[in-house]
């Protein structure tokens, strides 16, 4: 099962457009991850018609219309691999066992929000924590960024942080 794990798309305000390489993934995805601050409802319609199944939630920067269509918190079972999606958080010092605490049915939590990429594993060996990054905005990372990763009869595989080239394309 192929995903692709994304983030901060923050559409139209930092960006005009998804990068094509991500539409690319959608595309190719059997199951999408978006872990908030859409921004614009259009952006999530767009995943929504496109996406085979799509698994997401609201974040800080996502108003009354976009908080209505999606929850804070979401779950996905994928073949034997328990998934949690949040957008925050918080601060990055202490995050895998405050994480591990606030979500101990999961195996893997995708996050957003700070747009830094993320790939770290709780200290009970139990979670792992994911944050793609942001395909349009890197603030202060040297690209844009998403992941890609699978889910095999091992379990979550695969995970790969893929670079945008600057421009977005």
């Amino acid at each position: 099962m192929r995903l692709l794990l994304t983030t901060d798309t923050h559409l139209p305000k930092r960006a005009k457009r998804l990068p094509d390489a991500l539409l690319g993934e959608l595309d190719a995805a059997d199951v999408v991850f978006h872990a908030g601050d859409w921004v614009g409802a259009a952006t999530l319609d767009l995943f929504a018609s496109r996406a085979r199944r799509l698994v997401a939630v609201y974040g800080n920067n996502d108003g009354p219309e976009l908080r209505a269509r999606l929850p804070e918190v979401a779950y996905a079972g994928l073949g034997g691999v328990r998934f949690a999606v949040v957008h925050e958080t918080g601060q990055a010092r202490g995050r895998e066992a405050r994480c591990a605490e606030r979500f101990p049915d999961a195996d893997v939590l995708v996050f957003g929000h700070s747009h830094i990429p993320w790939d770290t594993t709780a200290d009970d060996g139990r979670l792992r924590l994911l944050n793609p990054g942001s395909p349009t905005d890197r603030r202060r990372q040297s690209y844009c960024t998403y992941m890609t990763a699978a889910v095999t009869s091992e379990g979550l595989s695969r995970v790969q942080l893929h670079r945008l080239p600057r421009g977005g394309g």
